[in-house]
């Protein structure tokens, strides 16, 4: 093959990872993702060292994430303490930072490649690259696991159901595994590295058929719930003024109490009131209820010193009875950067930084994954708006909760992040073999089942409510009961198959 030049090769790389990114919601074109992908490892086999191959995937990965994550961009124009135009250079510094993470496996497998000349072993050792990559996206300092790549599997008939047997990040490295096979089909490699590629594809395939033949877990909960949608856009949130407008709407989207105990679910910081703190506020909740209704809602929530003075503020989630008292309270644990919180603080409030959201007190963080106790229906987990993304984090294991409850603002997240926040809340169902209840301002609220798949929903930007049934849990997962330990392991897998055939090739 003719050598790469970097100076064609790193635009054209930009380019195809740009265009890898629709392969996401709310297009979903997962095959031309596949293409794509196939043409990176094409470049990748031509490279001339370490290099030129952490390079190659670092601009597709700037593309890719650049043009996936155009929502954060729309959370600054719903303040006035920066410049909208801010926002887009937000997204372009976090894309340089986040491409660190494939680039580096992808060259990682490029290098470890080079002990063989064959195709194979290079599909098998980007693959097992891309799921250490996306792991250690998704962990190191805090975490940004938004958009892991194996979510566009969701599409694939069937093999959706691998989630709950090896997790998000192992389908991500399966998906550059496959993409990989198109490459080898296309270069007519020849049919055992065609084979060694398709062999962990037909295993998965076959595993993911037997999962779907299992039977579900115990008959329906038949807990009626309904959950809200005011569609209160963030502009509109903290108007002043608007208080009372805003609780209307809750107020007739809840509707009148019948014969029948409901689960009433409303968004994340439904209201602006302090919970605990009111109990008029609280009173004037629990009128709408029945005698046996309950509700969850989300609000904010005051720590103080020894002196009465407020210090942190949480972002919770109560529980609430006819007789307005509260159940327990869930704190978000994985706090967002920049937007509940803002790091080094002295330092970037100097130079005109500020959090998105508003007020001037930071959130503090939450113990974890946690549950409460709703009487008559069990324990409800609580994963407040972004949290739900963290795969393997979701779930408290000593304590398995009935279904996932995750209240959400999805209100300033453009037109691209909240379907991409379901697409990512149905993969915490598939893995946990847990339903996930998703009741947002202005949508994507929704029912998901414990196989990931879509019940009901409600369209973006429109009001409205759900009235469902609880869908069962199933039995806990493999992956509910060992975590990522079965991604890694499915890495370390693919690796292994590429040193078995670069040692048969030698």
């Amino acid at each position: 093959m003719p050598p790469l030049r970097a100076s064609s090769a790193f635009p054209l790389a930009l380019l195809l990872g740009a265009a890898s990114a629709f392969g996401f919601e709310p297009y979903s074109l997962w095959p031309l993702t596949l293409c794509w992908l196939a043409a990176l490892i094409a470049l990748l086999a031509r490279a001339r060292g370490f290099r030129q191959a952490f390079g190659l995937g670092w601009w597709f990965a700037l593309g890719h994430f650049a043009v996936g994550l155009n929502w954060i961009a729309t959370a600054f124009t719903f303040q006035a303490a920066m410049p909208a135009w801010l926002g887009w250079v937000a997204v372009v510094l976090l894309s340089l930072y986040l491409a660190l993470y494939p680039a580096l496996g992808l060259a990682c497998g490029w290098a470890l490649s080079r002990m063989a000349k064959g195709p194979a072993p290079l599909v098998l050792f980007a693959a097992a690259g891309w799921i250490a990559g996306e792991w250690l996206r998704a962990t190191a300092f805090t975490g940004f696991a938004w958009n892991p790549l194996g979510v566009v599997w969701m599409e694939v008939p069937g093999a959706f159901a691998l989630a709950p047997l090896i997790g998000t990040y192992a389908l991500s490295g399966l998906f550059v595994l496959l993409a990989g096979f198109v490459w080898l089909v296309v270069i007519r490699a020849g049919p055992r590295p065609i084979a060694i590629a398709a062999a962990p594809l037909l295993l998965g395939l076959v595993a993911a058929v037997i999962r779907t033949a299992l039977p579900d877990g115990a008959g329906s909960a038949g807990i009626a719930i309904r959950v809200i949608q005011p569609n209160i856009n963030q502009n509109e949130k903290w108007e002043e003024g608007a208080e009372v407008r805003n609780y209307d709407r809750l107020v007739r989207l809840t509707g009148k109490p019948g014969a029948e105990p409901r689960l009433i679910l409303w968004p994340e910081v439904a209201v602006p009131w302090y919970l605990d703190e009111n109990p008029l506020a609280r009173e004037t909740i629990a009128e709408l209820l029945g005698p046996r209704d309950l509700l969850m809602t989300g609000a904010i929530h005051f720590n103080y010193d020894k002196a009465g003075n407020a210090v942190t503020a949480t972002n919770s989630l109560f529980g609430l009875t006819p007789r307005a008292q509260l159940i327990g309270r869930y704190d978000k644990a994985h706090l967002v950067p920049y937007g509940e919180y803002l790091p080094m603080r002295p330092i970037l409030s100097r130079i005109g930084l500020s959090r998105l959201a508003p007020g001037d007190m930071d959130f503090e963080a939450g113990p974890g994954a946690r549950g409460i106790l709703m009487p008559g229906i069990g324990l409800v987990g609580a994963q407040i708006c972004y949290e739900i993304i963290f795969s393997g984090h979701v779930v408290d294991a000593a304590h398995r909760p009935r279904f996932l409850f995750n209240p959400s603002n999805d209100a300033w997240f453009g037109r691209w992040g909240p379907p991409q926040h379901l697409a990512q809340a149905r993969l915490r169902a598939a893995e946990e073999g847990m339903p996930v209840i998703r009741s947002t301002p202005t949508g994507i609220s929704a029912v998901v089942d414990a196989h990931g798949r879509l019940l009901s929903s409600l369209p973006w930007h429109t009001a409205g409510a759900i009235d469902a049934r609880l869908p069962p849990v199933l039995p806990p997962t493999p992956f509910a009961r060992i975590g990522n330990g079965l991604a890694l392991a499915t890495g370390l897998f693919l690796a292994v198959l590429g040193f078995a055939s670069a040692r048969r090739r030698r």
